[in-house]
């Protein structure tokens, strides 16, 4: 079997990073997504309105939702100005998809590094403000913490939190009665949705890095074809010349015979 040529290699690579750019782009709608429902979905977002704005979980929901748009964005950039660059060959729009897939990359290491020596710190924040908003609402029972409390409640289908003694007071148990009572603990519920959301989170994370990894590869090799050759699909040049004012266009040789041949 004659093994690939230099422009057979070249080719698929162009069609490898189009695929890729889709790819990577259907990653940064998923990032986009996942950073909406982090900051505006229910189960956050009934939390967040419950803790004041100088808890560690607030800043670190903030935080969360500026990195996650922020990576959505350069996923999406360095998407199209790839597609753009193998489309056009162009070298300048496919060093730019380069840094876009460099940067993400970066930020990505760093939130995985974060991720590996800090496993629990959003759900110790989370959990925290829980804890923090409980105590109030045991304490004021007619007040907006109780009304709050109630809310996290229904989001997360959960009711109240176990005692380390097994023994509620009469307040605590107030608080799950009738239905309620059925319900499982709301620091095991939080606890089981911050799983789910956690590995979602991982899962993407590994899959970017490893398609920031191929996507850097292809965009540095397309890079490099496009300042050697030029052009990334055919070997040489084609110009038109132009035509010189009053001069007939000469007529191919095998009219000129034909006309300069005797009739029989």
């Amino acid at each position: 079997m004659a093994a690939m040529g230099p422009w057979s290699r070249v080719r698929a690579a162009k069609c490898q990073m189009l695929v890729t750019s889709f790819f990577v782009l259907l990653l940064g709608l998923s990032m986009a997504t996942l950073a909406a429902l982090t900051y505006f979905g229910a189960h956050f977002a009934v939390i967040g309105r419950a803790s004041s704005d100088r808890t560690p979980y607030e800043a670190m929901h903030r935080w969360a939702f500026y990195v996650g748009i922020s990576l959505a964005g350069l996923l999406t950039l360095g998407a199209i100005l790839g597609a753009a660059a193998t489309v056009r060959e162009a070298g300048g729009l496919m060093a730019g998809g380069f840094l876009c897939f460099a940067l993400v990359f970066g930020a990505l290491v760093q939130v995985a590094f974060w991720r590996f020596h800090n496993p629990t710190q959003v759900e110790d924040a989370l959990l925290d403000a829980y804890d923090l908003l409980y105590d109030r609402a045991v304490k004021n029972l007619s007040g907006t913490p109780r009304q709050q409390l109630l809310a996290i409640q229904d989001t997360f289908l959960c009711c109240g939190k176990s005692s380390p003694f097994s023994l509620l007071g009469d307040v605590e148990a107030g608080l799950c009665r009738g239905e309620q009572a059925a319900r499982q603990d709301c620091l095991v519920g939080i606890r089981s949705f911050l799983r789910t959301h956690r590995n979602i989170a991982s899962t993407l994370t590994g899959i970017g890095l490893a398609a920031m990894v191929y996507a850097m590869l292809l965009s540095s090799f397309l890079w490099f074809a496009i300042r050697s050759g030029g052009s990334l699909d055919r070997k040489g040049k084609y110009t038109l010349s132009r035509r010189v004012p009053g001069c007939q266009p000469q007529e191919p040789s095998f009219f000129r015979r034909s006309q300069g041949s005797p009739k029989l």
